[in-house]
């Protein structure tokens, strides 16, 4: 191991908490601000969670298969961030949506419109949505631990 290079098992923990950090933030919006979640917002929260458990309790119990486990969290990390920029590119108008959370829902004959649609921003800051700030901070994540363990083949 190099001097200054992290182990596999330090990368898989700290994916793991930059994913939990981002669920907390995402819990943080929808039961403090006051934010409710749409479909898309879940299926984005579902790799966060299981990356979160492969990176900090997958990694306790069987540090072993560290860099596999760091893989699998970088793996779930990116996923999130790519269902993140396909709701950003719904919400920008460049991509079509689910009819399942759109504004194009159409149920036995009603036009019954979901709640909370996918392609419909409820919260931003310079004029990013929340899916797009998901977007950004899972691909630094998932960035940032690919790279550690590529500099760091023998971790």
């Amino acid at each position: 191991m190099r001097t200054g290079s992290l182990r596999a098992d330090k990368i898989a923990m700290g994916v793991g908490l930059g994913a939990l950090a981002l669920i907390i933030g995402a819990l943080g919006f929808q039961y403090i601000a006051g934010i409710r979640p749409c479909e898309m917002c879940h299926w984005q929260r579902w790799p966060h969670i299981a990356a979160a458990l492969a990176g900090i309790i997958g990694v306790a119990l069987a540090k072993d298969k560290a860099r596999a486990l760091a893989w699998i969290a970088v793996a779930l990390v990116t996923v999130s961030g790519l269902i993140g920029l396909y709701q950003s590119g719904m919400q920008w108008g460049f991509l079509p949506g689910p009819a399942s959370c759109t504004g194009q829902r159409f149920v036995l004959g009603s036009n019954i419109v979901p709640e909370v649609q996918c392609d419909v921003v409820t919260w931003s800051l310079f004029g990013l949505s929340l899916a797009t700030y998901n977007a950004i901070f899972s691909f630094l994540i998932a960035g940032a631990g690919a790279l550690g363990l590529v500099k760091n083949q023998n971790a």
